[in-house]
């Protein structure tokens, strides 16, 4: 497939040029960033460039895949990245990334349980943790020293219903995973020497009836976590309990925009800056990011503003030193970067390009 852009590519390589023109011998270049986005529908990985100086993008190449991309992580040293495709028969592909380009290089794609609306790995980047939205359960898989993923998971648990995402603490000891339909995030303790899961005490957190816990995401401080709720439209905020690993809720927040036109909410993705300093939660039903200010000592959330964005925006990442924000829209085919402004929070519209059918997560990492 070829990638359609607009004219912001045109200037792309003027721009690029006069990036590496500021280089000095005691000043060294900015690494090279790469953003990954899967294209669901079209069945394919578009992988692109991001200037770290200017945020400019160039298209670096589109990758076609065997089913129905989703989710996206990649391995704790940035060479592995993981797909999940969620059209029989349910796996992973794997592709090596090359360090000067970005670009994928198929490795074997492995079963996975179920079809897998998530995936993260753990701290050590040594197991793969999957959560099945329809299957209603996660999963465990150990990821060898190569990258490689084994083809016979360690453990499969059932959840409540629709199992949306999981993720590890930053100590590896503990692991949370948002059940949506039983209105539940579930606590886990994890044992990093086997991979093994077991329910903690207590084994969940209830939300309020009908909110769909979605998304979770750990404060780069690890004391705080925030959690999407997908069908009441909000984003609450928890304080975590690092010597226990459990969650006690501080805050709920709205995250729809104060002309919201009415429908059922459809709260997805949420990302923080690397500092810390700003939470940003995508809205689908009204096509909006909510931004937010995060309080250095409670965790506590101030809203910024919605700004409109893609034609509802599943997924979005945040660049390594937080400076832009890229959000893909599954109904428009397209991306846009924001600007963050560094002294408010405030998204900065720029470059906007059509991409592949249905763009729902997007990746943006370091070369190592």
């Amino acid at each position: 497939m070829t990638i359609r852009y607009g004219s912001a590519f045109g200037s792309a390589g003027i721009l690029l040029a006069a990036a590496l023109a500021g280089c000095t011998a005691d000043r060294p270049a900015a690494p090279t960033t790469i953003v990954y986005v899967s294209n669901a529908d079209s069945a394919e990985i578009s992988v692109l460039r991001l200037d770290s100086a200017t945020g400019a993008i160039t298209p670096v190449d589109t990758v076609s895949v065997s089913g129905k991309v989703m989710p996206l992580t990649t391995s704790r040293d940035h060479r592995i990245l993981y797909a999940s495709l969620r059209s029989a028969p349910y796996s992973v592909a794997t592709f090596g990334i090359d360090s000067a380009t970005g670009k994928l290089r198929p490795t074997p794609t492995v079963a996975l349980p179920d079809n897998m609306a998530y995936l993260s790995t753990d701290r050590t980047g040594r197991y793969l943790l999957a959560a099945s939205y329809t299957g209603d359960k996660i999963s465990v898989n150990a990821i060898d020293p190569s990258g490689r993923i084994s083809a016979e998971p360690l453990q499969v648990i059932a959840t409540p219903p629709h199992a949306h995402s999981i993720v590890a603490d930053p100590s590896n000891r503990y692991v949370l995973a948002a059940a949506l339909g039983g209105d539940v995030i579930l606590q886990y303790r994890f044992d990093e020497s086997t991979g093994r899961l077991t329910p903690n005490e207590p084994a969940s957190v209830a939300t309020e009836p009908g909110a769909g816990p979605r998304h979770l995401l750990f404060h780069p401080n690890g004391r705080y976590v925030y959690a999407t709720n997908e069908l009441d439209g909000t984003v609450n905020t928890y304080r975590f309990d690092p010597d226990h690993g459990t969650l006690t809720l501080q805050h709920s927040d709205s995250v729809l925009p104060p002309d919201f036109a009415g429908g059922a909410p459809a709260t997805s993705d949420l990302h923080i800056t690397p500092d810390g300093r700003y939470l940003y939660v995508a809205e689908r039903t009204s096509s909006t990011i909510k931004g937010f200010r995060v309080a250095d000592t409670t965790g506590a959330l101030t809203p910024i503003g919605s700004t409109p964005t893609e034609t509802q925006p599943r997924g979005f990442a945040i660049d390594p030193r937080g400076r832009y924000l890229i959000a893909a829209g599954e109904k428009s085919n397209a991306i846009t970067r924001y600007t963050i402004d560094a002294s408010t929070g405030v998204l900065v519209a720029g470059d906007h390009f059509g991409i592949g059918r249905d763009p729902n997560w997007v990746e943006i990492i370091d070369m190592p």
